[in-house]
């Protein structure tokens, strides 16, 4: 019989049984514990938001396809399958139709009242079923600048650390109205790695230059949110405690986020890539222009550009 009591597997097996023992049930305990993610979250409900992820662009293998299309392509090369897209009511079919060739992967559910960011990523509660998940932003695309892609990059570095990690982005401070940011110390010998302290919603530069400053970064730069977290269950008990407390008021993610600092081990990572915000004022040419200019069709790409700017110095 296989003993658990460990004064009795010494009187049976030994002091080296012990041992192994000892190991074995740490080893289980951390597996118990590891940040694993098979569940990813898209939120696209958002008023200013719900048509951007239904816009098409030129992927870098050159094939044309749907923003959402695009990010469902990068879910999938983080080795998640199961897809959850919060729309508006509505929005259901044409969401479907732009993410073609998703077949069973994806699902659906509806954010039926304008009440934030936070109430949208909240509609997924049921499907991420007290898991952690992967959440990604339906206005947002990601270039990498390595082998992995963004959301792979960020994944893996959830399951390493056993911890939430939102990805951020080093961000000048005129573009702090249109970001999350977040305040911190670098982790030990962890390049790009920071353990986060304090979450601010969209900071004025003054709040920034006063509670978020971080070692190491260039004057009048912030980490800002990339678009890209992995979050444990624990934001969805925080962000219902934060709609209760709201009473029928607009409740941000960066509100739970910042509780989250206060519950446990919460990270912040810069991954190797950049993120385009197509929401913004030519935000979808840029973007655009960085998938080009990542893909297949790079040389063709770059002839073009250097031909237009060379039209533009000779007006």
């Amino acid at each position: 019989m296989y003993h658990r009591d460990p004064r009795r597997i010494i009187e049976t097996r030994g002091i080296d049984a012990l041992v192994e023992f000892c190991k074995r049930e740490l080893a289980d305990k951390a597996e118990d514990k590891r940040v694993d993610i098979k569940k990813a979250v898209i939120t696209a409900a958002g008023k200013s938001q719900r048509t951007l992820p239904l816009q098409t662009l030129v992927d870098r293998d050159g094939q044309t396809k749907t923003a959402l299309r695009i990010l469902v392509e990068e879910v999938l090369a983080a080795g998640i399958d199961e897809i959850c897209v919060v729309v508006c009511p509505g929005d259901q079919a044409a969401y479907a139709a732009a993410a073609a060739g998703s077949g069973g992967r994806l699902h659906f559910v509806e954010q039926t009242a304008p009440l934030g960011y936070g109430h949208g990523v909240f509609c997924a509660r049921e499907f991420s079923d007290k898991q952690p998940f992967l959440l990604l932003v339906g206005d947002h695309l990601y270039v990498s600048g390595a082998k992995k892609r963004c959301a792979q990059q960020l994944v893996e570095i959830a399951a390493i650390e056993n911890a939430a990690v939102s990805a951020v982005q080093a961000t000048h401070e005129s573009k702090l109205p249109l970001y999350g940011a977040v305040g911190g110390h670098l982790v030990a010998s962890r390049k790009g790695l920071y353990e986060i302290s304090q979450v601010i919603e969209k900071p004025t530069p003054t709040e920034a230059e006063q509670t978020l400053i971080v070692p190491g970064l260039r004057a009048g730069h912030y980490l800002c949110f990339f678009g890209l977290h992995v979050l444990t269950p624990t934001v969805m008990e925080l962000l219902s405690e934060e709609l209760s407390r709201a009473g029928g008021r607009a409740v941000s993610l960066s509100s739970a986020l910042g509780k989250l600092a206060g519950r446990g081990r919460y990270l912040a990572s810069e991954l190797s890539g950049r993120r385009y915000d197509i929401g913004v004022k030519y935000g979808l040419l840029i973007a655009q222009v960085a998938l080009a200019l990542d893909g297949q069709d790079h040389d063709e790409v770059m002839s073009g550009l250097l031909e237009l700017l060379a039209r533009r110095e000779l007006r």
